[in-house]
């Protein structure tokens, strides 16, 4: 099946909103793996000091869009 989404007409809240009902729908398949580099980059990073919560990431994130 092919989707063709109008990305030229959408803003950028509606790409957001797509991205995450398609990352809600993946994350609940348990068959999906992370790469192995994943493991490898989050154990480097185990030591780093500045992690926020997913709520205030994606409000970060949507801020510097606009």
């Amino acid at each position: 099946m092919t989707v063709a989404l109008p990305l030229e007409q959408m803003t950028v809240a509606e790409k957001l909103q797509a991205m995450e009902m398609l990352w809600a729908d993946l994350s609940r398949d348990d068959a999906f793996e992370s790469p192995a580099w994943h493991g490898e980059v989050l154990r480097e990073r185990a030591g780093e000091k500045n992690f926020v919560d997913w709520e205030t990431a994606k409000r970060d994130l949507r801020a510097r869009l606009k």
